[in-house]
């Protein structure tokens, strides 16, 4: 049996692995199997991937100020002085450029990609610019996979086996975003061609795709290591999106009954747990009061312009500009405890700290799985705040409505009920949240079972390579 290959391309996180007779998951990272998904590209059009990429927008970013400039479309020719009129001077031409609206940051050291996964289904997004020139999507995630693909040939080189010939599985989730009914067939198609550019795609390679879930499941019966047979459902709860599917099984055969995805993941608890914990302490909500034509003015502090770059860290660095800044600094003169708000905003915004922010929301997430309670601290911004678990699950209360909608979804395209499941196989790192686990027990009790939360996608992958599924 020729060596599997198995590709996990994910949304916040990538993986892969190999499988001859056994699986062999790949470091990506230098002690770590899993490697950010991420593209970083400088001015002059280097490329960094994983950690590094992060690493090194933080270093460029950590206290730039920004200051966008209006972006010029053109110039404009104006004729000045009257043709032919008696005059000892000749008509001049005057040239003016013609500027747009204030889009160009001529101090951005690179740009930051993260989550373009997202994208992949999208028709409307086919290019995103970078310092002025047009770059589709595949040449941007492609970086990432030929990445997966030298730390996949150095891997098979070591273990002896040369070239990178054997069967190969990308992963793809249940469904892809996006609203077009061409969605899924798009984003496999753009998907399919950066794994060409990473030389993924070699004549007489068996390159296809393969479900995430079902993957996860091929991986727990190889670790079950058991003649199991029965109806088994894969709960893969990952950072960007939930997959289900529902498969009944008996010996190497497998035959999927039904899938269901939702677009959810830890990246939106995350999310979630800045907005609600973190923004009051920031500053939402507070009055803005300053004097103007000789008369005190209070008005609510427009919050809501800054909320959108303060979820989204890899843009976070452009609150650094006057425009967001002088309000702030305004209110920053406020006695406490709103001056010390304003201060902490401040101190977030100038020394982009947002990626630092949301490490800590999410470590704090992951204590909350073995703790009744946890203290998310930011000492960057003089922040120290407790957090119970029943306060967190409070929080996600409807985020967890929708997995346990998904799960009925899935349930009701396969016409089974929860009785009609043996096993329920529990996967993806949010999969580790208590009041996930419960809500799975709670529905199928005694019958779920925990496996590999970050590599059993990329373990499955390459098994069902190797197995030729």
């Amino acid at each position: 049996m020729a060596a599997g290959i198995g590709i996990d391309f994910g949304t916040s996180n990538s993986a892969a692995a190999i499988h001859a007779g056994r699986s062999e998951l790949v470091l990506l990272e230098a002690d770590t199997p899993v490697m950010p998904t991420a593209t970083y590209m400088d001015r002059d059009f280097q490329v960094l991937t994983g950690q590094d990429a992060i690493d090194r927008y933080i270093a460029d970013n950590t206290g730039r100020t920004v200051e966008l400039v209006p972006e010029v479309l053109g110039e404009a020719s104006l004729l000045v002085g009257q043709p032919g009129a008696s005059s000892r001077s000749a008509p001049e031409t005057m040239t003016q450029r013609v500027y747009g609206p204030a889009l160009e940051d001529p101090g951005l050291p690179g740009r930051l990609f993260r989550g373009l996964k997202r994208l992949l289904g999208d028709p409307n997004t086919r290019r995103l610019m970078v310092f002025g020139q047009p770059y589709r999507l595949v040449a941007l995630i492609t970086p990432v996979l030929l990445r997966i693909r030298r730390e996949l040939q150095a891997q098979s080189e070591r273990n002896g086996d040369g070239t990178l010939a054997g069967p190969l599985r990308c992963g793809h989730p249940v469904r892809f975003e996006g609203r077009d009914r061409n969605s899924q067939a798009l984003a496999l198609e753009r998907l399919k061609e950066a794994c060409g550019h990473a030389g993924l795609l070699a004549p007489g390679l068996d390159f296809g795709f393969f479900p995430e879930p079902v993957a996860a499941a091929l991986s727990w019966r190889a670790a079950a290591a058991a003649d199991t047979r029965g109806t088994a459902l894969t709960f893969d709860f990952g950072g960007g999106t939930l997959d289900l599917a529902l498969l009944r099984f008996a010996g190497d055969d497998n035959h999927i009954l039904a899938t269901a995805g939702a677009p959810i993941g830890g990246d939106h608890i995350d999310q979630r747990l800045f907005r609600e914990l973190l923004f009051p302490l920031l500053g939402k909500g507070e009055v803005w009061r300053r004097w103007g034509d000789e008369r005190l003015i209070e008005t609510r502090f427009p919050f809501e312009q800054y909320e959108d770059l303060l979820l989204n860290w890899t843009v976070g660095y452009t609150l650094n500009q006057n425009r967001f800044r002088a309000p702030v600094m305004d209110c920053m003169r406020q006695p406490p405890p709103v001056g010390t708000k304003f201060r902490r905003l401040f101190d977030l915004m100038t020394r982009n700290l947002g990626y630092q922010v949301f490490q800590e929301v999410a470590a704090a997430k992951v204590r909350l799985s073995c703790e009744e309670s946890t203290t998310l601290d930011l000492p960057e911004l003089d922040i120290a705040l407790s957090i119970t678990r029943s306060r967190f699950e409070a929080l996600i209360s409807d985020l967890l409505t929708q997995v346990e909608a998904t799960v009925d979804s899935v349930l009701a395209r396969a016409d089974c009920t929860p009785r009609d499941v043996d096993v329920v196989v529990r996967t993806g790192g949010s999969s580790l949240i208590p009041a996930v686990a419960a809500l799975l027990e709670r529905r199928f009790p005694g019958r779920v079972v925990d496996h590999d939360p970050f590599g059993s996608v990329a373990d499955g992958l390459a098994i069902a390579a190797a197995r030729g599924l």
